[in-house]
């Protein structure tokens, strides 16, 4: 439901989404062990901008090392920052059930939202 009406509310302000729509989240360390590549600190991309992904997206372990661009639409208290980034998959979603589409790094969630809890992203793998 929630996901229509972003979807209803960007086309009434003339905004285009170009990729799927889905809930992001922060986690906190120790980021490793990863269902992706254990407990090897060369999977973390430079900038350490990762994410976990959850069962709709995982496809039984095919999501690792995959890449999307990320970009926040909407949250509690407006707290979206403008602009992309780009991340890469290198786990599971460490909790179940999982909070978001895509729980992301610290440093992930910062580069594109102020603190505050889950907010709503347009991800496109790339």
């Amino acid at each position: 439901m929630a996901v229509l009406l972003v979807a209803m509310v960007l086309s009434l302000l003339g905004r285009e989404v170009l990729g799927d729509v889905g809930t992001a989240a922060s986690y906190d360390p120790p980021y490793i062990p990863t269902k992706c590549n254990g407990n090897s600190e060369e999977q973390f991309p430079p900038g350490n901008l990762f994410v976990a992904v959850s069962e709709g997206l995982w496809d039984n372990g095919a999501a690792c090392g995959r890449r999307y661009r990320l970009r926040c639409l909407s949250g509690n208290g407006r707290p979206c920052k403008s602009g992309n980034i780009d991340v890469k998959v290198v786990d599971f979603c460490p909790k179940s059930p999982c909070p978001a589409t895509m729980v992301m790094s610290n440093t992930a969630f910062n580069a594109i939202s102020r603190p505050g809890g889950r907010i709503n992203i347009e991800y496109v793998q790339v």
